[in-house]
């Protein structure tokens, strides 16, 4: 698989992004708020460094306050709890967010003003608070890569077609749009790892719904074929590569062998489809989608052919019954 080379950047989100999406409300805006941009896709509740310990502390994640945290703060003297909150605020952090509508101690406020540190506000629960904004830094701040080739949607999984430049791969990806089936992505793929196991692929913004057909030209998919074409993401489960059919070449004709690929470390399975004429590739990536769907729900056909053809043997049975 070709993928377009560059330098593997360290991605960060800006703050006020973070605000916006989540409705943030501002209590205390520090000097740098618009500069402030978040690298670290972990989040963390100050519990611990309320009490003095500061081992492991990273600086840049976002502090996240609750109501556990609060009634801490309040069985403290007023000298101890600015003195608490001046070695957490004192050590540059990004941001501190109050969840559910917690009303700041005057000592918060204060300290956020001191040592110009942004102070928001949420009236969510914290625990769903923080679910959501680790989606948001999972998502902005997850590893990529673009690759060459197309991903389209069908029967629900989604297949990232590569192959060599002209083999037909928009072409086929063409033929399962106007079978219903749903186009992601044409010519480049945007890849994402959103987790350990997960990868999530797009188009690039530019080209997004866009299709490039030889001797026709770049067509709008969305606006020919109607909203229910498109998708603007999709996992990717399955990465089906074309090669052209060679005489002398062994192909997998019962399924047995099981190749995988990796992109951004994530062991994906592949197929390696031959293309030559009078091959109804489009159906075959119908069968394809269907087939890997059995295979992650455990039913492997050609593992049971096997198994049926080994009991036969085991027993002498005749293969006609």
């Amino acid at each position: 698989m070709e993928e377009i080379k560059g330098m593997k950047p360290k991605y960060t989100i800006a703050l006020k992004n973070i605000v916006e999406e989540h409705h943030l409300e501002i209590l205390h805006r520090s000097a740098n708020y618009e500069n402030v941009r978040i690298g670290n896709y972990n989040v963390a509740r100050p519990s611990l460094q309320l009490i003095g310990f500061f081992d492991y502390f990273e600086v840049d994640r976002i502090r996240v306050w609750g109501r556990s945290e609060s009634a801490f703060l309040a069985t403290l003297s007023p000298e101890m709890r600015e003195e608490v909150l001046g070695q957490l605020f004192s050590r540059n952090i990004p941001v501190l967010i109050l969840c559910n509508a917690v009303e700041p101690d005057p000592a918060i406020l204060k300290s956020a003003q001191k040592y110009d540190v942004t102070l928001l506000a949420t009236d969510m629960d914290t625990s769903e608070f923080i679910a959501q904004v680790i989606n948001t830094l999972r998502t902005a701040l997850s590893p990529r890569t673009t690759v060459h080739g197309v991903l389209i949607q069908v029967h629900g999984e989604g297949l990232l077609i590569t192959g060599e430049s002209g083999i037909g791969k928009s072409e086929v990806a063409l033929e399962l749009v106007k079978r219903g089936h749903r186009l992601v992505a044409d010519d480049a793929v945007e890849i994402r790892r959103m987790s350990r196991y997960v990868l999530d692929g797009c188009a690039p913004k530019m080209i997004q719904y866009l299709m490039e057909l030889r001797g026709v030209g770049l067509i709008d998919v969305r606006r020919i074929y109607g909203i229910g074409a498109v998708l603007p993401k999709a996992r990717i489960d399955l990465v089906v590569n074309f090669v052209h059919w060679k005489e002398d070449m062994h192909y997998d004709r019962m399924g047995l062998d099981e190749e995988s690929t990796t992109i951004l470390e994530v062991k994906v399975p592949q197929l390696t489809i031959p293309v030559a004429p009078a091959r109804n590739l489009a159906i075959i990536l119908e069968v394809a989608a269907m087939n890997h769907r059995q295979k992650m729900l455990g039913y492997n056909t050609a593992r049971e052919f096997l198994k049926r053809h080994d009991g036969k043997i085991d027993t002498g049975d005749s293969f006609d019954e």
